[in-house]
Formats: structure tokens, sequence, C-alpha cells
């Protein structure tokens, strides 16, 4: 009896052609089950060379970075930000000494004033009266602070015999003394540098050429050239007041001729090292 088709039974399937005689019986294929193709889907990936059917295909490869990656990029966040710091930071140190520039320079000013008048000067040697110990262009550094002037000292002075001052105010006046003390303006009558010979109340004598104080021969071991015979004096030294000679006896506006006697408050200093120029830099004695 013949089961009714669409029953649960499954279907014999049909036997296999038989092979001719003397040969093997022919293989049969599996049937290849296709599924279904829904309407509008893609079609199914060919599976690739090589690969086993059934397998699924090889995953995109990871984009993820890998631990090695993420310190360097760190790293390189932490630079850039110390960088950025640094910078911030020069900018700011800039601004600030663009801001105390003009204080600086005040204060710079102020204390060039402060050691103008009180402690060290420069002075320019004009003339060659104290030659050859001095010459014409040498600068020298003068000491202000120092003790009663003794013999053999070179000092600076103002002129004892000054010209007429003119008539300034308060305003103008001190506008003037502080140009003069950062060399911006001369003063109306030059200083002098000389050497002192004779103290208050000393005699002092030219005599062919050899300096006498109070009757005694005094050297002179900084006198080269040659010798004034020229005589002068005797003369006795007023008090609060120095006898001063040029080393260049010959060339020299001093206490013997112009000058006179100088009185000790006229004195700015004394002169104790040459600066300028190089090569006659040295101490003064």
């Amino acid at each position: 009896m013949e089961h009714p088709t669409g029953s649960g039974e499954p279907a014999e399937s049909a036997p296999a052609p038989a092979a001719p005689d003397g040969e093997p019986p022919l293989e049969t294929a599996p049937a290849t089950i296709t599924p279904p193709v829904t309407e509008g889907a893609p079609p199914p990936e060919a599976p690739r060379p090589g690969s086993a059917p059934g397998t699924a295909p090889a995953s995109a490869p990871s984009t993820a970075s890998t631990p090695g990656t993420a310190r360097t990029s760190s790293v390189d966040a932490f630079v850039a930000g110390r960088k950025d710091e640094d910078a911030k930071r020069e900018r700011h140190r800039s601004g600030a000494f663009l801001r105390e520039l003009p204080v600086l320079i005040l204060i710079a000013f102020g204390l060039a004033i402060v050691l103008k008048t009180f402690l060290v000067q420069a002075f320019y040697i004009p003339s060659g009266s104290m030659e050859p110990t001095l010459k014409p262009g040498d600068r020298v550094l003068v000491m202000k602070a120092f003790d009663t002037p003794q013999r053999g000292d070179i000092v600076v002075f103002e002129n004892p015999k000054p010209g007429r001052q003119p008539d300034r105010g308060i305003v103008d006046g001190f506008l003037h003394w502080l140009s003069e003390g950062l060399g911006f303006a001369r003063p109306v009558d030059e200083d002098f540098i000389k050497r002192v010979i004779g103290l208050p109340g000393e005699t002092v004598e030219l005599r062919n050429g050899t300096l006498l104080v109070d009757g005694l021969e005094v050297d002179e071991p900084y006198l080269r050239g040659p010798t004034d015979t020229r005589d002068f004096g005797p003369v006795q030294v007023p008090k609060d007041k120095l006898f001063v000679l040029g080393d260049n006896r010959l060339n020299s506006n001093d206490s013997r001729y112009g000058l006179g006697f100088v009185p000790r408050d006229k004195v700015v200093g004394e002169a104790f090292v040459v600066i300028w120029p190089p090569s006659r830099v040295g101490w003064l004695s």
C-alpha cells in the first residue's frame, strides 16, 4: 500500500543507477542545500579560497591602540604642556622686566649721583701739566672720602678763583646739578689736578730746581725730564690752604703762577688710579 503524499514518513530515495559490468559504482555528490534567498537581501559572501566551509569570515583588523602607543601619546601631551607652561613663564618674566626697567634706570641714575657726590668720580686729564705721571687723555678715578691731604698726594680741586656763576632758581639749579652729575653738562669752571707740596703753616721754597720745605730738602722721584731751575719763594702756606705744583714744572699753571694757594674746601678728592687708556692702567703714587 502506498503512503499518501504529505505523510510524516520519509520517502525512499531512488536507487543509484547500476554501473556497467566490471566498473566500480559511481559516487554520487552530496546534495547541496541552497538557502532560500530573501528578496532585497545581499547575496551571501562567497567563501575565500583555502577556507574551510562553514568557517566565519575573518574580522577586520582591530583599530584599538596598544598599551605602548597610549603611553607615548601621554608623554607627548605632557611634554607639550610643559613647553606651553615654560613659554608662559618666559613671557611673564619679559613683561615684568619691561615694567621694572624705568625703575631700574632711575635707581641706576640715583646710585651714579650718590657715587659721584660722596665716593668716587672719574676725571679727564686735559693738559700735560702732570707729565709724565699723567698724560693728556688719561682718565683717573678720584676718591672723595679721604683724610687730610698729605705731601705727595695727587688731588683734584675746583678753581680757587672761580668765575661769576649765573643766577639760577631752585628747580633750575637742581636740574643743572643733576646734569653735571650725570655728565650731560660741563661745569662753569674746570677742575684742576696737581700734586700737594706744602701743607698749612709750612714754608715752601724752590731753589735751583730743588724743593725745600721748612728749610729741608725734599726728594721728588716723580720728576723726570728737564729740570726747572727757576727759583720761587720762600712763602708760608696759610691756614686751611695748600701749596700745589704740577709734575711738569716747566709747563704748569700751579701755586707759583696763576692759581695761588688752594683752599682746603675746594679739594674734590685724591686721584688714586688711572683707568684709561688700557695701556696706562695702574695705581698712582
